[in-house]
């Protein structure tokens, strides 16, 4: 069911009918209609495959992203007469698991506190620590209309705290204006400079980087390893299969569950192939591991690996040299490697910074994480700096 409110966005007491904005809580994306929301989406200068309907809906129907994993879809949306002007993903978190930026000493603080944190709004999409829009909006007139819309809302449903993950630098500034404290944190890209081959990519690394790629290339090769590249259209039943198998593998190897089901999987595969590429790992014929990167015209996206057997060196083979390779082969621009690891540093991976924005209702813990995130920014800061300190690239490849 939907939650309407037919009166100006963001504004709950004044009747909206001199600009005829309604503000709308929906819980499946089918409320919306997949051409009303990609149709939302094309407009946006941040937009990316992971806001796309297909790859959301899949989450949500699968039963990967619900209310049963935590993630009860709550998005809010603004429209005029019935084309949709604006949307927020959101989300009801029972928890915080999945989000990339952590927030567990907060709600631990919360409950010793004898405060409920959960359930708590989350804009984010599920899973996937990747930056893009998350104010969609048809113009800037909308966008303001969404952010009070937003405002309203956290005050009507009295929930603990609202948090917007990885939203571009832009949208971030404009939630801090609102009232929400920002958060830093990094990531490591690469980015294509033109390079015609991946020799060409390794003469520009120092020559002690350039040696250890060429020795982990090595290391995989004399195990008898090749590699088998499918896209979207041409990933069979079987390949996603396999590739789901070698996923939950890798999770159970660290004593961990998986977010994903293969349905959904599935579903991508069928929703938006143009979006995927899957490498395939084989020794001696034989079917070994497989990573799963999405992209687009100008980005690719690391995102899912998995592996059956312990090869030295694998991972890195399946999850970053073969999708570089293909970047280069494309001529795509950036390679987005996910979250965290300083080891992509040495793979021609370099710092970036990315934010979030949070806002709480309760003004004592809101000033108590408002100085954290002042100590924490600077060591963000310094931290950036001593990374960029150590660039793998030779001094006459910048």
């Amino acid at each position: 069911m939907s939650n309407e409110a037919n009166q100006q966005a963001g504004k709950p007491e004044q009747a909206s009918q001199a600009v005829n904005y309604r503000m709308r809580i929906v819980s499946s994306l089918a409320e919306v209609g997949q051409a009303a929301w990609d149709e939302l989406l094309a407009q946006q200068s941040e937009a990316n495959p992971f806001l796309s309907y297909a790859f959301l809906h899949a989450l949500h129907e699968s039963g990967s992203a619900c209310a049963e994993t935590g993630w009860q879809p709550h998005y809010l949306t603004i429209w005029q007469d019935q084309t949709l002007a604006a949307a927020l993903p959101l989300y009801l978190k029972s928890h915080s698991y999945g989000e990339y930026v952590f927030d567990w000493a907060w709600a631990d603080a919360y409950q010793r506190q004898g405060l409920e944190y959960y359930p708590k709004l989350l804009s984010a999409i599920p899973f996937t620590p990747v930056s893009g829009a998350r104010l969609l909006a048809r113009d800037d007139a909308a966008r303001d209309l969404l952010l009070q819309a937003l405002l309203a809302l956290q005050e009507q449903e009295q929930h603990s705290s609202t948090h917007i993950l990885f939203p571009p630098q832009e949208q971030a500034s404009a939630l801090e204006q609102a009232g929400f404290l920002l958060r830093s944190g990094v990531q490591f890209h690469w980015r294509n400079d033109g390079y015609g081959s991946f020799e060409e990519f390794l003469s520009t690394l120092e020559r002690k980087k350039r040696k250890n790629i060429l020795a982990e290339r090595r290391k995989v090769s004399e195990q008898g390893v090749s590699f088998r590249t499918l896209r979207g259209a041409d990933i069979t039943e079987a390949d996603w299969r396999f590739f789901h198998r070698c996923y939950k593998h890798t999770y159970a190897a660290h004593y961990s569950s998986p977010y994903l089901n293969l349905d959904f999987f599935m579903r991508l595969g069928e929703s938006m192939p143009q979006h995927l590429l899957l490498t395939v790992a084989l020794r001696d014929g034989k079917r070994v591991a497989s990573s799963l990167v999405m992209y687009d015209a100008d980005s690719l996206y690391g995102r899912y690996w998995g592996a059956l057997e312990e090869i030295p060196c694998l991972h890195f083979e399946t999850a970053y040299y073969q999708p570089l390779e293909f970047c280069i082969a494309e001529k795509i621009t950036w390679f987005e490697g996910g979250a965290q690891g300083e080891h992509k540093m040495a793979r021609g991976f370099l710092p970036q910074k990315t934010w979030s924005a949070h806002w709480l209702a309760h003004p004592g813990f809101y000033d108590a994480v408002e100085h954290f995130l002042e100590r924490e920014s600077g060591g963000i800061d310094n931290y950036l700096s001593e990374l960029n300190d150590h660039s793998p690239f030779r001094q006459s490849a910048s």
